[in-house]
């Protein structure tokens, strides 16, 4: 006889993901393009989003391990078809994939002119440069919509409509990323709109989904967990509808961890069955970790090479072999360089040094919480010790068998200090919270998400406190428990 309550379970999950679904297709082909002043139903649109996602991941909880497999990775795909059902709706980063996607795929670097130049005219696509509109007076005028904006064409001074933002400044994406950009591009029409690079996000997304599923059931530990990232509305969003980079990375980053730890299970030469020649066992299974260590760092390079913000992920894998991670990193990551130094020099930079002071790190006014206690400058030195310090801790402290919790600490802490604007840099923290069960985590991107719909500096305070106290707390839950329970 089945039991009941598993099946219940089972229907009760199904039934939420599927309202999820119904929802996400809702709030992103009738709600528009985000505007802060106007944000309440995007608002509230999160909140159900949210709530939904709770009780799915509490309610799988009773549903037995292969069914829950299925529904994991069902869900996943699910959610990421549905977020396709509109255009990106809090960012026009994706313009901007697009655009240097087709300059290369027509021999330009992307590092070579901003997308306002004159000389790239020839690459403006309609949809990424809508025809201006001469008012009454005669002067050219941008529809009335917050994914397009009004800028100048350079050096002619002639109004252009564009749905890029910072259509004037140079790209900020690193060579891996650019390499992406081309590569979805490459597959599709220049005329393809914002499709390509969600189809990839959603892909990218159920790739994680399966890593984790996979992972999770090789070591032996609850696959649920990886409901975690395969039901979150903040995943679709972030990985799908508005198809930040950030996915990527965050993929890289996790098989890089993978490859690393499994190169130190090998260290420890593990299995009930040991070599007939220990010699030449020991020897072979040397070689193999090796192998994997070497790789994880190249993945880890790979990591860096689409956003940069992934070199936080090295301290974590950086305890047994170090130099067979980093060495190989760097190398990876110089070497997707030299072809854009070789046709750009040391326009590479592109637009960073500018992207970090418009943020409001050059002077410290981006760190919400630090600038409470540290106001200015003071706040950098403050994070930069902070930043140090856990770095120093999760390198000497984190399992090198089992780096996820290592992870885990090192990017959290690295967004609750700087508290970025921008709420798909979390998406590298997520398969990480996965891979250890430490849900607490998961408050780190809802408060980036709620300061990005309401980019108030008190929202942002208050979120990011918030955020603070659900760690500290789930700290203390589980430091009670190893000392009470020994569990």
């Amino acid at each position: 006889m089945p039991d009941t309550r598993a099946l219940a379970s089972t229907v009760a999950t199904a039934v939420v993901l599927a309202v999820m679904a119904v929802l996400t297709i809702m709030s992103v082909s009738a709600l528009g393009f985000f505007d802060p002043a106007d944000a309440g139903g995007i608002v509230w649109f999160t909140v159900a989003l949210w709530s939904l996602f709770i009780v799915a991941v509490l309610a799988l909880k009773r549903v037995p391990a292969r069914a829950a497999i299925v529904l994991i990775v069902a869900g996943s795909a699910v959610l990421g078809a549905a977020a396709l059902a509109g255009p990106p709706n809090t960012s026009s980063d994706s313009a901007r994939y697009a655009f240097d996607g087709i300059v290369q795929n027509n021999g330009v670097s992307p590092y070579t002119s901003v997308p306002a130049d004159d000389a790239l005219a020839p690459f403006r696509e309609p949809w990424l440069f809508p025809a201006a509109v001469n008012d009454s007076d005669g002067h050219p005028q941008c529809a009335e919509s917050g994914r397009v904006a009004r800028t100048v064409s350079l050096p002619s001074f002639e109004v252009i409509c564009t749905t890029i933002n910072r259509p004037q400044v140079h790209t900020i994406y690193p060579p891996g990323a650019e390499l992406y950009f081309a590569g979805v591009r490459f597959t599709v029409p220049a005329t393809a709109e914002y499709w390509p690079f969600q189809l990839a996000g959603a892909l990218v997304s159920l790739g994680v989904t399966v890593t984790l599923v996979l992972t999770l059931r090789r070591r032996r530990k609850n696959v649920r967990w990886a409901a975690l990232w395969a039901f979150s509305p903040f995943v679709a969003t972030e990985a799908v509808t508005n198809s930040h980079v950030d996915a990527l990375a965050a993929l890289l980053l996790l098989l890089a961890t993978l490859f690393v730890a499994r190169g130190a299970v090998g260290d420890r030469m593990p299995g009930p069955n040991p070599p007939a020649a220990p010699g030449a066992g020991a020897a072979a299974l040397s070689r193999v970790s090796t192998a994997r260590t070497i790789a994880g760092g190249v993945l880890l390079g790979l990591a860096i090479a689409v956003k940069l913000v992934p070199v936080i992920g090295a301290p974590a894998l950086l305890r047994r072999h170090p130099f067979q991670v980093a060495v190989p990193a760097v190398l990876t990551f110089a070497a997707l360089y030299v072809p854009y130094v070789v046709a750009t020099g040391i326009a590479v930079i592109g637009f960073l040094p500018g992207y970090l002071a418009e943020e409001g790190y050059d002077d410290g006014s981006r760190f919400a919480l630090l600038s409470l206690v540290a106001p200015g400058p003071a706040a950098i030195v403050l994070a930069g010790i902070l930043l140090l310090v856990t770095a120093v801790l999760v390198w000497r402290r984190t399992d090198p068998a089992e780096p996820w919790m290592g992870q885990v600490v090192m990017i959290g802490t690295t967004l609750l200090v700087v508290t970025p604007h921008y709420s798909w840099y979390a998406l590298l923290l997520v398969p990480f919270v996965a891979l250890s069960g430490r849900w607490e985590w998961l408050a780190v991107p809802a408060a980036l998400t709620a300061q990005l719909l309401v980019p108030t500096l008190a929202v942002a305070r208050v979120s990011f406190g918030l955020a603070v106290l659900m760690v500290l707390a789930g700290l203390a839950y589980r430091t009670y428990r190893r000392r009470v329970y020994r569990t």
